[in-house]
This record gives C-alpha cells, structure tokens and sequence, in this order.
C-alpha cells in the first residue's frame, strides 16, 4: 500500500515525502508531536470557535512551519517527522496538506 504525505504551497511549490521505507510514528506519539509543534510555533486556532482538528493542526503547523522547513535539506528530518505525525494521527496513508485552499484531502 501507498504511503506518502504532500504539502503544497501551489501547483509548482509541493513537497512529497515517501513514507513506505520509513519506521511509523505511533498514533499517540503523533499527535503529541502535532501539539507540541502547534505550540512551539505559535500557531493560532483556524476556526472562529477556538476548536482545533487535527487536520486543523496539520495545515497550522505547516503554515507555521514555511515552506523553507520542507525545501531545504538542512530541515529534512523536521519534514520527515512531520508528514510521519501528519500520516498517523490522521490515520490515513495518503495526505495532501494544500496550504493554498487550507485543506487536507486523504
């Protein structure tokens, strides 16, 4: 089965990471992780009423994040980490994080 999570900033700024070689993150862990970078970058509530998904997080995370976390090499294990957390919490084993129409589709 296909594994892989995509983050996009438009049609010719996307970043796929291939997660069919690599350890997964458990489930718990993830969304742990999730947190402590929602946090740990400041992130703000998408919606009015204050309540976060996490598909929510998900895309707060890697807006907070910018593009240049999963661009440069310098930043690829953050990236990593990230489309491994983005993958278990979601509990999906293809996501497309698409920061320009703020969504996530599975």
């Amino acid at each position: 089965m296909r594994s892989q999570v995509t983050v996009s900033w438009s049609e010719s700024s996307s970043y796929r990471f291939d997660l069919e070689e690599v350890q997964p993150m458990p489930h718990e862990q993830a969304r742990v992780w999730l947190d402590e970078q929602f946090t740990e970058l400041e992130c703000e509530p998408i919606r009015l009423s204050g309540k976060v998904l996490t598909a929510d997080k998900a895309l707060a995370v890697a807006q907070g994040a910018g593009e240049q976390r999963f661009r440069d090499a310098e930043h690829r294990e953050w990236a990593l980490a990230y489309a491994r957390a983005v993958s278990a919490a979601l509990a999906k084993p293809v996501v497309r994080v698409d920061l320009a129409t703020m969504s996530v589709g599975y």
